[in-house]
């Protein structure tokens, strides 16, 4: 059975595939500009994807850790201040890294790193500091992630922090990530920039901002179904639940988006789609299907799965932090978040949650576990770190995300080209987003990514490509705020 959507508007039909921060974004933008007839899709049940919340025991909980930054553009932060009101709140960060065995806090402070480093520790830092002139980046030949972080920061960091850390996040040994990872995932890749943040939270040299992010009362998710409300009052219409199932291009141009909901297939014409969806995932859909040499290079781009481990707790409060770093690769685990402390909630009394962060894929053997015995391997791993659940567990849930990360091995650049221009040369169709551009970027940087989007749309439904080629220069110096 098909029902199809009629146009109800002369104006160019703009379908948006995703509502995460970047699409749901995008379609609020759009509103009063009078540049498109909106339709958002979406497979999950809410809006803001893997930047959404949902409610676990009377606990708003987000699909891991996050933080708006205010490293956001002005006008972006502005727009989500007046949505948000007095339910956006300005929070101090307040975190913990576990470094050979010691707690430190992050962001890092010079008081707590004097005090608790450990002696050996800091002096490999003082010596890799005081050596770095004389330090090649390795052996001759490519670049790597691991050889361009060993240049800026030496031994001590990158064995004792870097390297088992991002072995963990992408199940890959650091001479096999590339390059552009050291780039756009880690902020400290030198020494200098490492004491530029610390001494950033001295007294004196302390911006207002620093050290400090924003999040809403209600949970991350927050913000986008604030978008999506917006988005809605100025005309766009918004459909959950909607699995894309298909992409119909004719002539070199994009025609109909398929879907389905509650068994039934749905279809709308439309004269531009923009897509955030996995960019492996979108080349898939495309009917007629990409070439070969295209689908070729579809199947070596690699995303990271994750699981999200939720324990809830009989107890008020597990921790005053809200979230724990583990780069120890015998710690499964890369982060834990507690959400009462992200928004100093109170509520409920009784109860609080963990959610553990576990970076996962499908085909291991920690992914077949069920819900009780990952939340029982997790009191397992917490406990050898020092953190104990004394307090009875209620329950544990888990999400399950395969596509959490990009992979930046050594060849994902060349891949993704090949993929780019394919889907380039279909006019009306776009990818941005976080999944769309394979990017390790924030909520503020996805909202850059729809903003761009929406500047670069004429009120004829054109798209200005040169523009918007000059914008994904912009988005390529992006760097990750941890």
């Amino acid at each position: 059975m098909t029902d199809t959507v009629p146009s109800a508007s002369p104006a160019t039909r703009l379908t948006i595939l995703g509502a995460g921060p970047a699409g749901v974004g995008a379609a609020y933008m759009l509103g009063g500009t009078g540049k498109a007839q909106v339709a958002v899709l979406e497979r999950a049940d809410h809006v803001g994807g893997n930047s959404g919340t949902f409610m676990l025991e009377g606990v708003h909980c987000d699909y891991g850790s996050h933080r708006l930054h205010p490293a956001s553009d002005p006008h972006l932060l502005k727009m989500v201040q007046n949505l948000l009101g007095e339910n956006l709140l300005w929070r101090p960060r307040h975190g913990r890294i576990r470094l050979k065995g010691s707690w430190i806090h992050f962001p890092l402070k010079p008081v707590d790193l004097l005090l608790k480093l450990p002696k050996s520790f800091a002096i490999a830092l003082g010596f890799d500091m005081a050596t770095k002139p004389l330090r090649s980046s390795g052996k001759a030949g490519e670049e790597t992630f691991a050889s361009i972080l060993h240049k800026g920061l030496g031994s001590a960091m990158c064995k004792g922090f870097y390297y088992p850390y991002m072995t963990k996040l992408w199940a890959l040994p650091p001479e096999k990530l590339a390059v552009t990872l050291a780039h756009r995932r880690v902020s400290g890749n030198s020494i200098g920039k490492i004491i530029g943040k610390v001494l950033s939270q001295v007294p004196g040299l302390k911006k207002p901002q620093t050290g400090g992010f924003f999040y809403p009362k209600h949970g991350f998710g927050e913000i986008s179904e604030a978008l999506k409300s917006g988005a809605e009052a100025q005309g766009a219409e918004f459909t959950l639940q909607a699995a894309v199932s298909g992409i119909d291009h004719e002539n070199g141009r994009v025609k109909t988006v398929h879907w389905i909901k509650d068994g039934v297939e749905h279809q709308r014409e439309s004269d531009v789609i923009w897509s955030t969806l996995p960019i492996t995932n979108l080349a898939m859909m495309m009917n007629p299907p990409p070439p070969p040499e295209v689908m070729d290079a579809v199947k070596a781009i690699r995303y990271r799965g994750m699981i999200l481990i939720y324990l809830v707790l009989e107890q008020d409060q597990f921790t005053e932090f809200d979230a724990h770093y583990f780069p120890e690769i015998e710690i499964p685990i890369s982060r834990l978040s507690e959400p009462k402390n992200y928004s100093a909630t109170s509520s409920p009394k009784g109860a609080t949650v963990l959610c553990a962060e576990l970076p996962c894929d499908p085909h291991e053997p920690l992914w077949a576990l069920s819900d009780d015995e990952l939340g029982a391997k997790l009191c397992e791993w917490l406990n050898g770190t020092g953190l104990p659940v004394t307090s009875k567990v209620r329950m544990t849930k888990t999400r399950r995300l395969s596509n959490a990360y990009p992979v930046y091995d050594r060849s994902f650049e060349g891949h993704l080209d090949v993929v780019y221009k394919w889907i380039g040369s279909i006019k009306g169709l776009l990818t941005f987003g976080r999944q769309g551009l394979f990017a390790h970027d924030n909520t503020h940087h996805a909202l850059a990514m729809a903003d761009g989007a929406v500047d670069c749309l004429g009120q004829d439904g054109s798209f200005d490509d040169t523009k918007w080629q000059e914008y994904l220069k912009v988005f390529e110096t992006h760097v990750v705020e941890d």
